[in-house]
């Protein structure tokens, strides 16, 4: 039987490397330009493969992949990878070809982007703002769609948790950096960012929750421009933002970066709550962006006796959603109940959202129907730029 062409093992293994993707930047390696090498030997191929940095967290995941593909081709056993780490040349095309040819930044998900940007805030904080964000964003991804979120609650940063997107001793990952830009670590299909994984943890040893961050509006400015013009999310079809809770600076600098923005407003369902939730959805259409629906959260308890126990009262929401509907352009609708769930608390603590860990839940039910509504509603092309043209 005749030896394989050496060219056509060549070409077969560059065709199954192309199903390798790259965890951090979720595209081919090929398309990535990562592919250094490949040569045809008798015992089999040898692949070299271009890191986009030293000691990239990806390198055995990569390499692992790189040698399951190029076996399909060889034969087990029959391929050796070797791993090196692109020149700055090479990284600064890569991050110029991520960044659609555009070698300045600038902020990807302004007016005219294509990707539906949800900005979720309340009145006052501890109304589960952030859990309903982070469940909403890994409910939209199981769906199928791109999903990005910005946890912007600078001063209380709490989305890496509730994602799981911490080490053994608490301390929030950290983004790998190429160059200039920053990739987002993933976590149940969601490209997330925090400052939680820039700052230092405040115990010896790493563990323990961060240091408290004092910015004022300055800073906090800057800060949310960085992760929207570095942060490299690819193409998004919706990205949520985790706003703080009020009407402070962060809400107003978003107002400027995100003025297309739709807001989530959530509330609790006690009546006195109404005000201050109103008020946030009142700042947000003062920038512009459209109020489009409103959560209660902490809704009644189901007891064992199946009668439905308000602990903190009712009608906040359905009030809430009342308020923001008078002389809006159309009615601001309450889009879910989500009642009081000890499995939404366990999973918040435990890094795994509801919507997946007990979907069955009443509150993951509920969180669903929320979801259901921002994937479902209509998009309007008008004042959008689309990359066509007619031959």
């Amino acid at each position: 039987m005749p030896a394989p062409d050496p060219a056509s093992v060549e070409a077969a293994v560059r065709a199954a490397l192309a199903g390798v993707i790259d965890p951090e930047i979720r595209r081919p390696i090929t398309e990535l330009d990562m592919v250094d090498r490949v040569t045809a030997t008798e015992a089999g191929v040898e692949v070299g493969v271009r890191l986009t940095i030293v000691g990239c967290p990806a390198s055995d995941r990569i390499e692992r992949d790189v040698r399951a593909a190029a076996e399909q081709v060889v034969g087990a056993g029959n391929a050796v990878v070797e791993l090196g780490v692109m020149t700055p040349e090479q990284r600064a095309a890569l991050t110029e070809r991520l960044r659609g040819g555009r070698a300045a930044r600038g902020n990807p998900f302004g007016p005219g982007t294509l990707t539906r940007v949800i900005a979720v805030t309340s009145g006052k904080g501890g109304v589960g703002k952030s859990t309903l964000t982070a469940n909403l964003a890994v409910a939209l991804a199981a769906r199928g769609l791109s999903v990005g979120l910005v946890d912007a609650d600078v001063h209380g940063f709490s989305i890496p948790g509730l994602l799981g997107l911490v080490d053994e001793q608490g301390t929030a990952v950290r983004p790998t950096r190429v160059d200039e830009m920053i990739l987002p670590p993933v976590a149940h299909g969601v490209k997330v960012i925090s400052i939680g994984m820039f700052v230092e943890p405040t115990e010896p040893g790493g563990r323990g929750s961060s240091v408290a961050v004092a910015w004022r509006g300055p800073m906090l400015h800057r800060t949310l421009q960085q992760f929207l013009t570095d942060v490299y999310f690819g193409d998004l079809d919706v990205l949520l933002v985790d706003l703080p809770p009020g009407t402070g600076d962060v809400a107003i600098s978003l107002g400027q970066l995100l003025p297309n923005a739709e807001v989530l407003v959530v509330t609790t369902p006690q009546p006195a709550a109404a005000d201050v939730a109103e008020r946030s959805g009142l700042v947000a259409r003062q920038t512009g962006q459209r109020v489009v629906g409103v959560v209660e959260n902490m809704a009644g308890m189901a007891q064992p006796d199946g009668s439905l126990l308000d602990l903190f009262g009712s009608g906040g929401g359905d009030e809430v959603a009342r308020r923001l509907s008078e002389g809006a352009d159309e009615p601001v609708p309450l889009v879910a109940a989500v009642p009081l769930s000890v499995a939404l608390r366990r999973g918040g603590d435990e890094g795994v959202p509801v919507v997946l860990a007990e979907p069955d839940d009443p509150a993951a039910r509920a969180i669903e129907q929320a979801a259901a509504f921002l994937a479902g509603r209509p998009r309007s092309l008008s004042g959008r730029h689309l990359d066509v043209s007619v031959r």
